[in-house]
């Protein structure tokens, strides 16, 4: 096919008209395509299978990694090791497009793939990759891993995504009326926008906006601006003029910042999140105004269709049976990892998601009384499973993980498995009964894991957090952990009172439940169901960006 001013190849709806490019460093859009590490990723895939189904106006702009973001496999003691595989993709379309970015004041050469939209049924996504014989060892290593460790490599990622997208775009001849930053990470686009449009900001900023996904100021991501100007991050400009430009004499350039101020509008992620980003933000000049769209998943893709099915058609034998059926599927994985035999009619609780501090993987483990007692229970038998991947080079997150390895040779029915990636994603939802997800409030900007869970017949357990306040309604689809003045509290006391209400819950109100009103608890799985449906697929999420965002 022709990439000569490109449109995309399918019909256009005409509500969603507007040319967008959607940058994004990540996108989950199927198991096979391995350019993801998590949640961002996660939501940019699901966005851009809900532009497809809604046939909106938009193409992906993204990085090809050549490793990926890791392959997580074992040690000998079972242990997480990280690994870097090269990754083969017969199903990308090479465009032929070669074009030069300056990147460490050299030129490097950069070549485009392309996924076609019906391949996966998303949107058009355009792939950018430095891995190429014209360039050097170093340059050719900016694609190779996803978040790379070394600072002056990851700059130079920024630059792929940002500079790299912007100079696609006009090589395509698409002409974006919009570029969306899906994160901060491709800011250096504006820089290029600034340039191209004769140094003119207000031209800049009427053609960008941006989504914000972090709720506290020291996870927004600052480098040494003297390092960005000399990786070329400017685009020519001097340090004084950026600073000028930006109204910010720091010698720490803040990617989030510049994004509030080069952008026309942003958005946080959900409801709550709008607010903290509202408040966060508020003592800085200059920044555009924050709305929010909270995030979704896409339903076509996660849910289990002949759950929703059996649901719509009250058929109680058919659903239990195929939840029975997943969930026996499911534990073929947790057998085959770990050597342990799941039974398909105990209580599951699955925590599977990033391992991160704040995320607190452990937590209803640290009460070590508690959850012996727990996993012993004759009466209300418990299995639970954990997974996720930690950042490779965050040591803390995967002593987490190592702990709970080790904790796990102790029970017979608790597993960590290896290899969070899509599929194993939908099979541990799938094998959930409860969906436990349990970080400290308010650092949890959105979360998605829970809604795709519910997608799959899984009950939420959750903090009070992200996109869960729009959603839990205690006791009817879910149960939460009720919010206590945690502004006024240390953290350890925060973790004791929610670690307390958690076992609270869970021995007193769904255990029992589970066991003794089935019923009931079956009532409460397809609540769900249907409310994450109604609310939490991706199709409301891309309609309301086009009505809110890109208006």
């Amino acid at each position: 096919m022709s990439f000569t001013n490109f449109t995309v190849p399918y019909p256009v709806e005409q509500a969603y008209a507007k040319r967008v490019a959607y940058f994004s460093m990540e996108f989950a859009v199927h198991q096979p395509l391995k350019i993801y590490s998590g949640g961002l990723g996660f939501l940019a895939g699901s966005h851009l299978r809900s532009a497809y189904e809604l046939r909106q106006n938009m193409i992906g702009i993204g990085i090809l990694w050549k490793y990926g973001y890791y392959d997580q496999e074992r040690n000998q003691d079972q242990t997480l090791e990280a690994t870097w595989n090269e990754k083969q993709y017969s199903f990308l379309e090479d465009t032929g497009i070669r074009f030069q970015i300056n990147v460490h004041e050299h030129p490097v050469w950069i070549k485009v793939l392309y996924l076609n939209p019906e391949t996966f049924k998303t949107a058009p996504l355009f792939l950018l990759s430095t891995d190429v014989p014209e360039n050097d060892y170093v340059s050719q290593t900016i694609c190779h891993r996803l978040y790379d460790a070394n600072v002056a490599t990851k700059v130079a990622q920024f630059i792929l995504l940002g500079v790299g997208g912007a100079k696609l775009l006009d090589i395509l001849g698409f002409n974006p009326e919009l570029y969306h930053l899906n994160e901060a990470h491709g800011i250096s686009a504006g820089f290029y926008l600034y340039k191209k449009f004769g140094n003119n900001l207000d031209e800049v900023r009427k053609r960008l906006v941006f989504t914000t996904h972090t709720p506290e100021e020291a996870g927004n991501e600052k480098h040494d601006i003297y390092l960005c100007h000399k990786m070329s991050y400017f685009c020519g400009l001097s340090v004084e003029e950026v600073k000028q430009l930006n109204g910010d004499n720091s010698d720490q350039f803040n990617h989030s910042l510049t994004a509030l101020r080069f952008a026309h509008l942003a958005n946080g992620v959900s409801r709550l999140h709008g607010e903290v980003s509202r408040h966060m933000w508020s003592k800085y000049e200059n920044i555009c105004p924050i709305i929010h769209i909270t995030n979704a998943q896409n339903w076509r893709y996660w849910a289990d269709k002949q759950l929703y099915r059996f649901s719509d058609a009250s058929d109680h034998y058919g659903f239990d049976d195929r939840k029975k059926y997943l969930k026996k599927r499911a534990f073929d994985i947790v057998a085959d990892q770990t050597g342990k035999l799941f039974n398909p009619d105990v209580f599951t609780i699955v925590w599977a998601r990033r391992f991160a501090g704040y995320k607190r993987a452990g937590l209803i483990t640290t009460d070590e009384g508690r959850f012996e007692r727990l996993l012993a229970s004759a009466k209300y038998p418990v299995q639970i499973i954990w997974a996720g991947k930690p950042y490779p080079m965050d040591h803390p997150a995967i002593s987490e993980f190592n702990q709970l390895v080790y904790l796990s040779k102790k029970y017979r029915n608790m597993a960590v498995l290896i290899g969070y990636e899509l599929t194993l994603s939908k099979r541990l939802k799938q094998a959930a009964d409860c969906w436990l997800n349990n970080p400290r409030v308010p650092r949890e900007a959105s979360g998605t894991s829970g809604m795709t869970a519910a997608m799959n017949g899984a009950v939420n357990f959750s903090t009070d957090d992200g996109w869960i306040p729009e959603f839990i309604n205690h006791g009817h689809n879910g149960f939460v952990i009720p919010k206590a003045d945690y502004a006024h509290m240390a953290t350890h006391e925060q973790d004791q009172y929610d670690l307390h209400k958690l076992y609270e819950i869970l021995e007193q109100e769904v255990l029992p439940l589970y066991y003794n009103d089935y019923p009931t608890w079956r009532q409460i799985m397809r609540n769900g169901m249907q409310d994450v449906r109604l609310q939490f697929d991706s199709n409301r999420m891309a309609h309301e960006y086009y009505e809110q965002l890109y208006k």
